[in-house]
């Protein structure tokens, strides 16, 4: 499973019993709160990435001092661990269908999963680091119990699992980082054209220039999910 979370114990002061009086935030700032905390991360993450949470930067963005934060969260691992797992929540088919159909709930939850990590692409380099919350755990579950209704054996359910895992994350990253503008894809692809005796096979299918990513992705999944079916 996931790395353990990486962060040393918290230097946080002690927390207060409930009767005593709450931090007060500055006027006009909405309550401070782990909901809106959480929240507020999320968006600095989505705008600056991994590297531009800070706590202190964090607290400014919630109006709040820096030490008030710690009477919600422990530290910035913590902070990570809740952003990434609130971003990561299923709620699956908005119309559900209850007709047994294993690929198609399969593939929703795959695709969902993927289009998560896309909007917010700091999630895919945390995911593979960072302890497992609730919603993780919870579509790790769902897509369990869905292949193993559909006849995936105990045996060969975990490795059915990582292959997805395995999947979705690299789909996810590589659409993420590999992101060339047309013209530097028909360059690319001009320049294999000149090199064809060495690289016959990818220059005869166009692969520089091919830039349908979701088809890929959805035909990919298809293969894989082929492996998957009940044997006959």
């Amino acid at each position: 499973m996931a790395a353990k979370r990486s962060g040393t114990q918290s230097k946080r002061p002690q927390r207060k019993a409930a009767s005593l009086q709450p931090v007060q935030e500055p006027r006009g700032e909405a309550p401070l709160s782990l909901e809106r905390i959480v929240a507020t991360a999320v968006d600095l993450l989505d705008a600056e990435g991994v590297d531009g949470l800070k706590m202190r930067r964090l607290a400014d963005r919630l109006g709040a001092g820096a030490m008030s934060l710690y009477w919600h969260v422990g530290n910035k691992d913590e902070v990570f661990d809740l952003a990434l797992d609130a971003v990561l929540e299923y709620r699956g088919p908005s119309h559900r269908v209850e007709a047994q159909d294993w690929r198609g709930d399969v593939v929703h939850m795959l695709e969902d999963w993927r289009a998560v990590m896309l909007r917010h692409p700091w999630s895919a380099s945390l995911l593979p680091r960072r302890a497992l919350g609730p919603n993780m755990l919870n579509r790790l579950e769902l897509l369990s119990r869905t292949l193993s209704g559909a006849g995936v054996s105990d045996a060969d359910l975990n490795v059915a699992i990582w292959s997805l895992w395995n999947y979705v994350m690299g789909a996810t990253i590589t659409r993420a980082s590999f992101d060339l503008s047309d013209e530097d894809r028909a360059a690319g692809q001009q320049r294999l054209a000149g090199l064809s005796e060495h690289y016959p096979t990818i220059e005869r299918s166009r692969l520089l220039l091919d830039n349908d990513w979701d088809g890929a992705f959805r035909k990919g999944l298809d293969f894989l999910l082929d492996g998957l079916g009940p044997r006959r």
